[in-house]
């Protein structure tokens, strides 16, 4: 990860002197809304030049999970961090749930220290009494289970016993009187329960058996998409034949001796692999494939690794790699491991070295153009059968330079008289003088993804290869590489991609979008990349239930409408974003029978469900004899379908109190309305139909928080664009527009980076990272309208 500037680079060192490890520390760095947060922390807590390792870790977690409803209170909370009255994290994780039930009310400092164990003490002696209590209860189920019981369960039982024990001395008294009581670990302890066989579905051949609906339907959410792959057990037969477009590619054969070797690596379990390229920023359909191949090692409890696909070092940068990282974590998923092709460029060097041996790959000299034209006529390059020596010693030639750029290539020897066009010799290694983002200039022969991508996943010992449709023709190709090398070849499996509506997918136009400016960058909230869905303010959980919903099948004919997206959106935002009032084009109203200087304090909802004891639901707005409303809920000319203001009519602000037009002042033109006046019912008797929403000014003459405010709509047209010619001339021309200076409430003052609300009667927003202490920027995620639901789901 680079650090940027100079800012950056202050945040940073400040960061490595409380402790923090250099990793977190450049993570917190990337992350604009901790880094402002954190800096906070430090400063408040006087701790600017440094501080113990065990400190700094917890003044991470309160910048990080500090309840913003008790902002108030954190000053208090770091004089406890600091001085170590508050020392371990379930210490501190106790208070913030204190702070945070309190909320910004007074509380008793006996009651907060009583809450969080406050200088309680807590023994060896007592940890090691509270253990072998434990551990005595639950004794049957040890001799049973032995080292396969649930050590985290007796841990939580300890801890209810102590809650203010010491966690690691706990585990290392548990550790050592488990050793007392099992002795030795055994090879039975580290089996895994048999599983129960499923049973098989009944095969119906020719009937058609009518199924009568049941009365609740399960959720897209409680469907398991993951049945549709198979067990892992499927791999471990010697002899599979695998099928495409009606008719067997090849078969399948792993002996005894490679399984029995596949086998002692897995222990049995799924392995599977997320394989980006890093040549751009990941899309929603990189999240697709991120949940089939991290979610099916999760479902199978088996791993997955994240693995870079790094064979074109021309398209590869390092800011793509630290890109790729940061956004699967982002999107909730743990690598097994991180590991790239250029890992292997040595073990796939070695193996083409013997794959031209054994008589199935050559040095070919043909241009790209003789290549193309000679596939095509299914014709046989010259150089196909030149002796194997002289293509062992051109290959060497190759990888010590002595061969010119486009002069020459390796090929595997497949089937040039095949019906599969991906069996015409495709290309092994070719030669670039480039220097590689991750292996450096130790290379300048570098492999095909043809060649490697079926290698790397046999020396990882991937049981379930994953990929979309369009990879389908290239299995023949994947398994023939593996049968002539004598290496493991795991099960393949292809699903449909992931296509959404009005926007494109490839690579290749998304790069002409951000290269040719037609966007702000790769994270413009108008793309479908996952770095723009993040600063839209989109978060990684609706994006996982939107996969979900859709299934993982072999239906590639499809498009997914971008409202069935939206709607999932709007289902977390329902539940998670507060509610808050903003108006974005304001049009000024003199409430004439309230004096100028009086100001009234009201309470309105975060919660449309709030309960009127719960304080921290409710926030204050200011009530004053001017207040603004969106200039589109008044008309000069009333009518029966309109609920906003006209001249003569009642409206109800919102949390506040009707008030009736009585004037309206127009400029110079007779036609620009300047202001409007009105009354207001203090008695709240009149009971209007339209309800709208509005901002006061908090003081005489004092104009209300000004705001900018950037409203995203689609970025293309039609539904496909990437079928058009000219998919340019279909962006849509409307996708942004930005309100400079919108009006919103005080309480709005103190959001921060990635703070999402909902604005009442607009949308949801999210603050972007664009916000300054002067001025704080909102993105609109999306509107409060719901077509797909509305659909039914369709």
């Amino acid at each position: 990860m680079v650090v940027k500037d100079h800012n950056a680079q202050k945040a940073l060192d400040l960061f490595l002197k409380i402790g923090l490890d250099e990793r977190t520390a450049k993570n917190t760095v990337a992350n604009n809304k901790v880094t402002a947060n954190l800096t906070s922390v430090i400063h408040e807590a006087g701790v600017d030049e440094g501080c113990e390792r065990a400190i700094g870790n917890l003044l991470y977690t309160v910048a990080t999970k500090f309840p913003a409803n008790a902002l108030v209170h954190r000053p208090v909370l770091l004089v406890y961090v600091v001085s170590s009255k508050i020392k371990t994290p379930v210490q501190l994780d106790a208070a913030l749930s204190f702070l945070d039930r309190v909320g910004p009310e007074k509380f008793q400092s006996n009651e907060f220290e009583e809450a969080c164990g406050v200088g309680i003490e807590v023994s060896h002696e007592e940890i090691v009494a509270a253990v072998s209590k434990v551990l005595e209860v639950n004794k049957a189920t040890l001799v049973e289970l032995r080292y396969r019981v649930n050590v985290g369960d007796l841990f939580g039982q300890v801890r209810k016993m102590l809650p203010w024990a010491d966690p690691k001395t706990v585990k290392q008294v548990m550790d050592g009187k488990l050793y007392e009581i099992l002795g030795e670990r055994t090879a039975a302890d580290d089996e895994k329960p048999a599983r129960k066989k499923k049973e098989k579905p009944v095969k119906v051949e020719d009937k058609v058996t009518v199924v009568e609906t049941p009365s609740v339907q399960p959720s897209e959410e409680d469907l398991n998409p993951f049945t549709i792959f198979p067990p892992p057990e499927e791999n471990l037969k010697v002899h599979t034949e695998i099928f495409f477009s009606d008719r067997p590619v090849l078969r399948v054969c792993n002996t005894k001796e490679i399984l029995k070797k596949h086998l002692k690596a897995t222990g049995g379990r799924v392995f599977t692999r997320f394989p980006p390229e890093p040549n751009g920023y990941l899309h929603i359909g990189h999240a697709k494939a991120m949940f089939v191949d991290f979610g099916l090692a999760k479902d199978r409890n088996g791993c997955c690794y994240l693995r870079y696909d790094d064979t074109n070092p021309e398209a590869e940068k390092k800011e793509y790699i630290d890109h790729i990282e940061e956004i699967v974590r982002w999107m909730g998923w743990s690598p097994f491991k991180i590991t790239y092709t250029s890992d292997y460029f040595q073990d796939l060097h070695d193996l083409a070295v013997e794959l031209i041996r054994r008589g199935h790959a050559y040095v070919d000299h043909q241009t790209a153009e003789e290549i193309k034209e000679f596939r095509e006529k299914k014709t046989n390059s010259p150089w196909r059968d030149r002796p194997i020596d002289e293509s062992l010693k051109l290959f060497d030639e190759m990888r010590r330079g002595m061969i010119e750029e486009g002069k020459a290539t390796l090929r595997m020897k497949q089937d040039m008289q095949s019906d599969n066009f991906n069996m015409y010799d495709l290309i092994a290694y070719r030669i670039k003088f480039t220097p590689h983002p991750h292996a450096g200039d130790k290379w300048c022969i570098y492999p095909s993804y043809d060649y490697a991508h079926c290698i790397v996943d046999s020396l990882e010992n991937i049981t379930h290869s994953l990929c979309t449709l369009e990879f389908e023709t290239r299995r023949a190709s994947y398994y023939w590489l593996l049968e002539a090398l004598g290496l493991y070849k795991p099960y393949v499996w292809e699903y449909s991609r992931l296509n959404v509506t009005n926007t494109v997918m490839s690579k290749r136009k998304l790069n002409r979008l951000v290269t040719e400016k037609w966007v702000d960058g790769w994270d413009d909230p108008r793309l479908m990349t996952l770095a723009g869905l993040r600063r839209r303010g989109v978060s990684a959980t609706s994006i996982n239930a939107f996969i979900r919903g859709i299934g993982i099948t072999r239906s590639d004919n499809s498009l997914i409408r971008l409202d069935r997206l939206e709607y999932h959106v709007r289902e977390e935002l329902n539940k998670t974003a507060p509610r808050t009032m903003v108006v974005l084009h304001p049009i000024k109203i003199v409430i004439t029978n309230l004096e100028s200087n009086t100001s009234m304090d009201l309470e309105a909802k975060r919660w449309p469900d709030t309960q009127t004891d719960d304080s921290s639901a409710f926030y204050k707005v200011p009530f004053t004899n001017v207040v603004y409303i969106e200039s589109s809920d008044f008309r000069a000319k009333d009518s029966k379908d309109y609920y906003g203001l006209a001249p003569g009519k009642t409206v109800l602000l919102r949390y506040a109190f009707p008030i009736k037009c009585t004037d309206v002042i127009y400029g110079e033109d007779k036609d620009t309305i300047l202001e409007l006046r009105a009354e207001y019912d203090p008695s709240k008797k009149s009971k209007p139909k339209g309800v709208i929403h509005w901002v006061a000014q908090p003081s005489p003459g004092v104009d209300p928080l000004k705001v900018e405010v950037r409203l995203f709509d689609k970025l293309f047209q039609s539904e496909n664009p990437a079928e058009l010619d000219d998919w340019l001339g279909d962006l849509n021309p409307r996708s942004k527009e930005v309100v400079p200076e919108a009006f919103a409430v005080p309480s709005l003052r103190d959001a921060v980076v990635g703070d999402k609300f909902q604005f009442e009667r607009l949308g949801y927003f999210v603050v972007d990272s664009d916000s300054s202490s002067d001025k704080l920027v909102f993105n609109r995620t999306v509107t409060l309208r719901d077509s797909y639901a509305k659909a039914g789901n369709k």
